[in-house]
């Protein structure tokens, strides 16, 4: 049985599966089967996977019809046969010493779950911070519970904590014994990771940034996503499942903040690349967006605090009912976006 199962979702990823894959057999921690999900691509990927599969005897490969991140992970988490569980993404990679390092981490400070930190990679190479540092040390249940499940539902609009998956070591007993499954094509990471840590998980966090976050102009975070306000819907319904399911302590205005964050990514993704609409049918989009049943309320009834400023001048846009000048903001702000 090996230690630890690293599951790749892969989609049309040839230009840089190759390097991720290469990343993680070069681990200088050995014991780990490597798991790697060909989600329905149609250019070169499949061949790269079954290339590695047949170098190197830890690497499996799964080729299934296109389904979206959160089945291919699930495909990864049935197919695992770990004691942990370890994700990355196919334009991601990771340090050669970096399961070593959390391993490390997670026997020192006996913990049953292990993070690393990470930074941003630009196309060029270029290394930059993204987002929260956590520094180094044990965190009890309480303050897992504290940073990570009360900050992913009740801090959105401030971004405190960032909810990726793909930089933790799981215990996939947790995992399995609770039925824990990625839901959804969008802020899934957020509900896995909500989950897991209501479970009374301890973390062992290493101060060393091994995992390498690439910027990719192509990722579905920067893409025009047709369907948001749905998606969004069902990730809010789901969190306020487990809010009841685990009787987690909220603030008393999570559902408006919460709402409030969707919004403003919702608005946010009118003007990402890919939205076919002209400029005219934008501004309707904005007014029929804030009118929507899932953000209405908290448009109507919160006035949100606690936003950096462009958050803040893009809510009070919102708020007065200024569409058209919301809409000629983003056009500004995204001039020289393809």
């Amino acid at each position: 049985m090996p230690r630890i199962s690293v599951i790749v979702p892969a989609y049309n990823a040839q230009d840089c599966l190759g390097k991720c894959i290469e990343s993680i057999l070069a681990q200088s921690f050995t014991n780990l089967e490597l798991i790697v999900i060909d989600d329905g691509s149609v250019d070169t990927t499949a061949e790269i996977c079954d290339a590695w599969a047949a170098k190197d005897s830890r690497v499996r490969v799964l080729h299934k019809e296109n389904g979206g991140v959160s089945r291919a992970r699930n495909s990864g988490l049935d197919m695992a046969t770990g004691e942990l569980i370890s994700f990355v993404d196919a334009d991601d990679h990771i340090l050669p010493e970096a399961y070593e390092t959390m391993l490390r981490a997670m026997e020192e400070y006996s913990a049953d779950t292990a993070l690393c930190n990470f930074t941003a990679e630009a196309p060029d190479g270029t290394l930059s911070a993204y987002g929260a540092h956590i520094p180094g040390g044990r965190y009890e249940t309480e303050q897992t519970e504290e940073m990570i499940v009360r900050s992913l539902l009740c801090d959105r609009l401030s971004a405190t904590f960032n909810g990726f998956v793909w930089c933790y070591l799981f215990d996939r007993k947790c995992i399995e014994e609770h039925k824990i499954r990625f839901t959804g094509a969008y802020l899934e990471d957020e509900l896995f990771l909500i989950e897991y840590f209501s479970l009374g998980r301890t973390l062992a966090v290493t101060d060393a940034e091994l995992y390498r976050y690439c910027l990719n102009p192509a990722s579905v975070t920067r893409k025009y996503l047709k369907n948001y306000p749905e998606t969004f819907r069902v990730s809010f319904d789901i969190k306020k499942e487990l809010v009841k399911k685990y009787s987690i302590a909220v603030d008393a205005d999570w559902e408006y903040t919460t709402m409030w964050a969707g919004l403003l990514i919702a608005v946010a993704n009118e003007f990402a690349p890919g939205n076919p609409a002209g400029k005219a049918e934008k501004v309707k989009n904005l007014r029929a967006l804030c009118r929507d049943s899932v953000f209405a309320p908290a448009v109507r009834a919160y006035k949100p605090r606690g936003m950096g400023r462009n958050k803040t001048v893009v809510a009070s846009l919102i708020r007065m009912k200024q569409y058209g000048l919301l809409a000629a903001l983003y056009n500004f702000k995204n001039r020289n976006r393809s």
